[in-house]
């Protein structure tokens, strides 16, 4: 029976927990009056250095200036930040005495603004308290935190909707990150005029994490087979297993990534692909910000950490990066692949979904179903052919698969337990994709 308590110490709830959204072309301009409705008297403004330029940042300086709000600029975030990048906002945040923040940009400005409000609000604590264990304490958040209103510009990472701030913990070359309802934005300001400053690659590689998040929230561990069960609600963790209400939005955030992805992708000018993108990043926030997602990103935050060389088309930056989305799909042909013998129904759905034709399709065969939809998809989009392709070779797998085993937060919401033979033959098998 669904939410009867289970035997054994599993979890017999889950919680729905997101931030405000609001929705609509130009609205950005109201964030002057939703400031000025908080009664903000001195705002913190976060972007980084390639938006400070651009029409989205610019949205907002104006309804700032029409509505008199006092503000100071941070445009330093790092793209893909790092621990080191996270103190120097907090350092920012904490000088500026701030009663309200706003957050201009895609995941990696928004982590970053959140972060810079937690340790501001909690100056007394010292870095590793709040971050996820085993790597750092994974403290529960009791302090009151400040406003934050995030204006998205990218439709990938969802992170308007989410308690989650992700960074690369630069000494074990690891990402890592916070993870608590807390954190989460007071409002999400989704203006899809933003998403036309975007180009192509960086169109793809976040609408490859909306993909992936929707997939893995859908195929997640269900909640009641998560344990331990929290002794106290403020215990229970913000990736909590594959639920009811979340499986409503990872589908829906699948059905218009297989609509409108490629369209968005192949033309700039197609604004309803556009802006169908941007809500189905927080459609799928709305579904992983709660359900959690599993292997794609617990393997992807050491393919992004371990970088050598590789530096993405589109992306203006001074340092090598793999953008999180393309770090995350990367793996996913081998990912559910492995995974399907748990839930092969709805790996099946998926690839339906998808685009695969599954009327005599066998259950046994989901795994592979999905995976070959799934690499066929990316082959249309030309993505690169595996982890060779960016830098990556079989000498790599051991330090990856050490990588991996600390992101336990996700790893252990996988449908299916792996073990650290499987986590090298997944990073194996997604050496080449094609």
């Amino acid at each position: 029976v669904p939410g009867r308590p289970t035997l054994g110490n599993t979890d017999y709830a889950f919680e729905m927990a997101i931030s405000n959204i609001r929705y609509g072309e130009g609205v950005t301009k109201e964030i002057g009056m939703d400031l000025q409705n908080l009664g903000a008297r001195r705002v913190c403004l976060m972007t980084d250095k390639n938006l400070s330029k651009l029409p989205p940042v610019n949205a907002v300086l104006n309804s700032l200036a029409k509505y008199g709000i006092n503000f100071e600029m941070y445009d330093n975030v790092r793209v893909e930040p790092t621990d080191q990048s996270f103190l120097d906002a907090i350092q920012f945040a904490k000088k500026g005495e701030f009663d309200a923040y706003v957050a201009v940009g895609g995941g990696s400005v928004m982590d970053t603004c959140k972060a810079a409000n937690l340790y501001a609000a909690s100056p007394s604590s010292e870095f590793l308290d709040y971050v996820n264990a085993p790597i750092g304490k994974g403290k529960p958040v009791t302090v009151p935190l400040k406003p934050l209103i995030a204006v998205p510009t990218t439709s990938g990472t969802g992170s308007e909707t989410t308690g989650v701030a992700i960074f690369d913990f630069k000494e074990l070359k690891v990402k890592t990150g916070i993870a608590s309802r807390a954190i989460k934005p007071t409002l999400g300001i989704i203006d899809p005029l933003h998403t036309l400053s975007m180009p192509e690659r960086i169109v793809a590689n976040s609408g490859f994490d909306v993909l992936c998040h929707a997939l893995e929230s859908y195929t997640a561990l269900p909640y009641n087979q998560r344990s331990p069960c929290p002794s106290n609600p403020l215990e229970r963790p913000a990736y909590q297993g594959s639920n009811p209400v979340s499986d409503v939005w990872a589908l829906h955030a699948l059905r218009i990534v297989a609509k409108y992805l490629k369209r968005a992708i192949r033309n700039p000018e197609d604004r309803e692909a556009r802006a169908n993108m941007h809500l189905a990043s927080a459609f799928a926030g709305i579904g992983f910000g709660n359900a959690g997602v599993h292997l794609c990103h617990g393997m992807s935050y050491p393919i992004s950490g371990l970088v050598k060389t590789y530096k993405p088309k589109d992306y203006n930056v001074d340092h090598s990066l793999v953008p999180h989305g393309l770090s995350v799909v990367l793996t996913s042909p081998a990912v559910f692949a492995f995974t399907a013998q748990i839930h092969p129904e709805r790996h099946l759905e998926a690839a339906e979904i998808l685009g695969a034709d599954i009327r005599t399709a066998r259950i046994k065969d989901a795994g592979l179903i999905l995976a070959d939809t799934l690499r066929k998809f990316l082959f249309d989009l030309n993505v690169d052919d595996g982890l060779a392709a960016i830098g990556y070779s079989k000498a790599d797998i051991p330090a990856l698969v050490k990588g991996t085993l600390p992101q336990e937060r996700v790893t252990k919401l996988s449908p299916r337990p792996q073990t650290e033979e499987d986590l090298s033959a997944l990073f194996e098998a997604s050496m080449k994709l094609y």
